[in-house]
């Protein structure tokens, strides 16, 4: 079973930058097929991004030229490396497979506001 801890997470102002961790513990992991969500109250979850083990990256059009996912088998981690955040940015993210195999972790608040 693995587990999922999302980090990094906090208050930036629009035009500012953060970068998002997912740390991996548990069992065998593959950064393959592994994604960024993101949810706001009241909405379905959203994958924004997400990466092969070959390293093709896929991006949903709101974020696409200013997120940036990248993955690290041996460390078992995955980033988001966010930048020209804008307030419809802000959502709790969380990470998991494309297919969305394992348990969801407790995210990380991201909140982009003057």
């Amino acid at each position: 079973q693995v587990q999922l801890v999302e980090s990094g997470g906090g208050l930036v102002q629009p035009g500012g930058s953060l970068r998002l961790s997912c740390a991996a513990s548990g069992s065998i992991f593959s950064i393959n097929a592994m994604g960024w969500y993101r949810q706001v109250p009241g909405k379905q979850r959203e994958l924004v991004a997400y990466i092969t083990s070959r390293g093709r990256t896929n991006y949903a059009d709101s974020v696409k030229g200013r997120f940036t996912i990248s993955g690290d088998n041996a460390n078992m981690t995955v980033y988001l490396e966010m930048n020209g955040l804008k307030p419809e940015d802000t959502a709790v993210y969380y990470c998991n497979k494309v297919t969305q195999t394992y348990s969801w972790g407790q995210g990380t608040q991201v909140t982009v506001s003057s």
